[in-house]
């Protein structure tokens, strides 16, 4: 019984040091989670200087390798996704920027997918998919484009949404959702 109230006696002691230890793990914690949501809060970082005109001087090519008149793109707000047929989050997310899509004015706001594959998989994938905007073949030449427009991983999907006055307003490595768009997105091309 003694042992017990020695015991107790030193937890007393013992008790306003694991309180401070505690509140400081507790801070830390509310500090580490508020950087955390302020860096992504932050601004999108712009893009580089002239990438934006070179993206719409570059030739690309729809599925049947016919040239995209990118003219067609000029002060518009642009949402560039990149994707691949053989990647399931960006075949997941497909649906949401098709509705997007179908749900926004084309007068200024372009979507575009561009599918880094080969063009057989992305005819192949468009004949059993119905996708209601722009598809472009960018193979190797597309992954280098997203690494351009800030994708550093190079992983897939990518989205990007470029103003018309072609500043990286938004962009996000992974799959979309609902929260995105409706957090972000929707302003962004309303």
């Amino acid at each position: 019984m003694s042992e017990e109230l020695n015991r107790k006696e030193a937890l007393k002691k013992q008790f306003p040091l694991l309180l401070m230890l505690g509140m400081i793990g507790l801070v830390s914690l509310l500090i580490g989670v508020g950087a955390s949501y302020l860096r992504h809060q932050e601004s999108t970082p712009p893009l580089p200087q002239g990438i934006y005109q070179s993206f719409l001087e570059s030739p690309w090519y729809d599925a049947q390798s016919q040239a995209i008149d990118t003219t067609a793109w000029k002060n518009k707000t642009l949402v560039v996704n990149f994707w691949a047929s053989w990647c399931p989050p960006c075949v997941e997310e497909m649906p949401l920027l098709a509705k997007l899509s179908s749900e926004s004015d084309a007068s200024k706001v372009q979507f575009i997918g561009i599918g880094i594959d080969s063009p057989s998989n992305i005819r192949e994938f468009l004949t059993k998919t119905n996708v209601p905007y722009q598809i472009i073949v960018g193979g190797l030449d597309g992954s280098n484009w997203g690494k351009k427009l800030g994708n550093e991983q190079g992983a897939l999907p990518y989205t990007i949404i470029i103003s018309p006055d072609g500043n990286k307003v938004f962009s996000k490595l992974g799959k979309l959702t609902e929260d995105d768009v409706n957090k972000s997105i929707l302003k962004l091309i309303k």
